[in-house]
């Protein structure tokens, strides 16, 4: 199909004629953020970018800030309080996601994770349904932490849910470009919201201030951008 290497512009209401197309040829399509069935054809929900992934995944690519939960996805959320067992976590949604103290790795009554209001959480979502409160729990299906849990000593930036999708997309250099230039560590949340922290202050600063000015750069120009914060940090830009 023609959207495989380039992608079109689509209004809220439009029909999308591609899925349908394979719908109506009783094909399987799998439909992402954007995208939605009326009856038998797909219609836009929102304006932006329509992409496709062959064979048969299509999304709209939209610049957007309010986060809808789904189901199995990484965020980051922040602590806003305590309530029981439970712990309120601001996800960038409509309402807070709620954490239980036992969907940490080793948790048991006695030794409860060490969870405060304020401190920046990295979970995955368990549960993300229209009529039901966002659930998250920071272990695998193993029961292993991996890389979720509380993130410390770190810098939070929030940003567009589309420049999270750019940044973590396969395709995209930039992140080990910058990696070249200034050692960091970072955890991407689906959600708009990214931690950063590398060895200094200045060079965590230098980190979130190249990722969000990878918004509208062009491709060709990420080199260009990474070089400069480099030489920023380094001292020889002033």
């Amino acid at each position: 199909m023609a959207l495989e290497n380039n992608s079109r512009t689509v209004l809220a209401g439009d029909i999308i004629d591609e899925p349908t197309e394979m719908m109506k040829e009783s094909k399987k399509v799998i439909l992402g953020p954007g995208l939605r069935i009326e009856k038998d054809t797909v219609r836009a929900s929102k304006c932006g970018q329509l992409k496709m992934k062959a064979p048969n995944t299509f999304w709209i690519d939209a610049y957007q800030k309010r986060y809808v939960p789904n189901r199995g996805e990484l965020v980051i959320g922040v602590v806003m309080a305590k309530a029981g067992d439970i712990f309120r976590l601001d996800i960038g949604s409509c309402e807070n996601a709620s954490l239980s103290y036992m969907a940490f790795e080793g948790a048991t009554k006695k030794n409860r994770p060490d969870v405060n209001v304020g401190d920046i959480v990295y979970a995955r979502l368990l549960i993300a349904h229209p009529d039901v409160e966002p659930e998250l729990v920071c272990v695998d299906s193993h029961g292993k932490k991996g890389k979720l849990g509380v993130l410390h000593e770190g810098f939070m930036l929030c940003c567009s849910l589309n420049l999270v999708r750019k940044i973590l997309n396969p395709k995209c250099t930039f992140l080990a470009q910058l990696a070249k230039e200034l050692p960091f560590e970072m955890a991407a949340g689906m959600n708009g919201r990214i931690w950063i922290r590398g060895r200094t202050i200045k060079e965590t600063i230098g980190v979130g201030n190249a990722i969000l000015a990878l918004e509208y750069l062009p491709s060709d120009r990420v080199r260009e951008l990474c070089d400069d914060i480099g030489a920023y940090v380094s001292g020889f830009i002033k």
